[in-house]
């Protein structure tokens, strides 16, 4: 039994009700791929690309779209049994208010023009620990996903392919880390993050989702492209 659900059950409050019911999966708009798409799926993805396209233009504004981006995507995965990608969103949230305050309270030696934290980029040493972090927590993760409804079957429901949900959590935290810190590796790890969304939400029945995050990765080879660009700008005007 979905949490979600059990919720909406004990809400006598005909309001709170309604709300819940807006938010519910089973309040579909239209039919896109053979699959009913929601209102939370239309939301989530107007936010989330909205959120992207800004963090592609460096404004610091992606970060206010993105709390709300998180709580829609908790409440979604909440109801698809995507308890991996559904934890995720407290983190991310965690992770954009201190992204947040990096990119607008930098180092003097971190500023750039604008005075917010410059781009900068990991070496391969560098980038091959947090990869290989990564791929243990995939592991490790994805065994805990596929117990969990073993573990606490009152609560939780049989995990919708937990190592794949694992690898996508563990690559969507890197390369949300790698954001806040304004690494221009973020861009590759959102590609590979992105990818790896598209077939989950395939097998998930998120149709619409899957053209978002086809969409994202439209987005991060731009964002990669700018990125790099406005580096070597700040770099020549430090040299």
């Amino acid at each position: 039994m979905n949490i979600f659900f059990v919720l909406s059950d004990l809400l006598n409050n005909s309001t709170l009700s309604n709300v819940v019911d807006f938010f519910s999966l089973d309040n579909v708009v239209f039919t896109f791929m053979g699959e009913g798409v929601s209102a939370l799926e239309i939301m989530s993805t107007i936010t989330g690309l909205l959120c992207v396209f800004l963090a592609v233009k460096g404004k610091v504004a992606n970060f206010w779209v993105g709390y709300f981006y998180n709580i829609l995507l908790f409440v979604m995965f909440l109801q698809k049994n995507m308890y991996s990608s559904m934890l995720l969103q407290p983190i991310s949230l965690a992770i954009n208010l201190f992204g947040h305050y990096r990119w607008t309270h930098p180092k003097k030696e971190e500023e750039n023009a604008k005075k917010q934290l410059k781009i900068t980029q990991y070496n391969n040493g560098q980038r091959a620990i947090v990869l290989g972090a990564v791929l243990i927590f995939m592991f490790l993760w994805g065994y805990v996903l596929s117990r969990i409804d073993v573990w606490a079957p009152s609560i939780f429901s049989r995990a919708t392919l937990p190592f794949l949900d694992a690898f996508v959590v563990g690559m969507v935290l890197m390369a949300q880390y790698l954001s806040a810190q304004k690494k221009i590796d973020c861009w590759g790890a959102w590609l590979i993050a992105n990818t790896s969304n598209i077939t989950l939400c395939a097998l998930a029945g998120l149709r619409l989702m899957t053209i978002v995050y086809a969409a994202y990765i439209v987005l991060a080879i731009g964002g990669l492209l700018m990125w790099r660009a406005q580096m070597k700008k700040e770099q020549n005007k430090v040299a």
